[in-house]
């Protein structure tokens, strides 16, 4: 039986390397992307079933083109790059940091799915994953904010200019990842448990819940120009 392709770039850890375990769950072949390629390694390990590993650095944009036609032919894509940079209090805020946060998620999401297009069947998708401080008002987020706001926007222009394939974006709310991993366990447990205390149903997220919400985009053939947040309310600012 013939298994759809899916290349998830940033797919060493998070969010991403929990939708490779969850595709490959679901009979797709999948190929993994990190920068990291003692991290990707690792990554490798811990997954089962048809997949590849590669490493490429998504924010060297002048490498995108080789790195995709390395990997072949696609049926999805799956942007999962994360990025910290851009954090802080609108007013005091280093703006060379912000610029950095858009080099290195905004454009290097912009530029990967530019350079896939080659590969990518018609009949397949793209799905980015942004963050829900593009959609919460939360202090110190404008950043952020920002530089998500700006990858969720490219779902339904792209939507309409690359139909008929489809794009749609995932917004991720306050989730254990390996991202929140520059806090202490003693600093992570009372900051988890702050934001658990404003997120309606009282918890953070798990990545294979966002795993879930990026194999619903990637498999139903009538979702395009979406913005799924998957955020456990926390947006909603109570």
């Amino acid at each position: 039986m013939w298994s759809q392709h899916v290349a998830i770039v940033g797919g060493s850890s998070g969010i991403g390397l929990a939708t490779a375990a969850h595709l490959l769950e679901k009979g797709y072949r999948v190929t993994i992307t990190g920068r990291d390629k003692a991290k990707l390694q690792d990554a490798a390990q811990s997954l089962n079933g048809d997949f590849t590993a590669v490493a490429i650095d998504a924010a060297d944009l002048a490498g995108l083109a080789e790195a995709f036609e390395a990997i072949g032919p696609l049926d999805h894509l799956v942007l999962a790059l994360g990025g910290g940079n851009g954090a802080g209090p609108f007013a005091t805020v280093d703006l060379a940091d912000v610029r950095k946060g858009f080099e290195q998620k905004t454009m290097a999401h912009f530029a990967c799915a530019q350079a896939c297009l080659p590969y990518l069947s018609k009949q397949g998708s793209i799905t980015f994953v942004s963050a829900v401080s593009a959609q919460a008002a939360m202090p110190g987020t404008a950043g952020l904010g920002a530089i998500n706001a700006a990858i969720a926007a490219l779902a339904p222009i792209l939507a309409v200019e690359l139909k008929p394939i489809r794009v749609n974006c995932v917004s991720p709310g306050v989730v254990d990842t390996p991202w929140w991993d520059f806090l202490s366990a003693d600093q992570k447990e009372p900051t988890f448990a702050g934001f658990a205390a404003r997120t309606p149903v009282g918890r953070v997220g798990q990545p294979k819940e966002i795993a879930e919400a990026i194999a619903f985009l990637i498999g139903n053939g009538f979702t395009s120009g979406h913005t799924l947040i998957c955020d456990g309310g926390i947006r909603l600012g109570q």
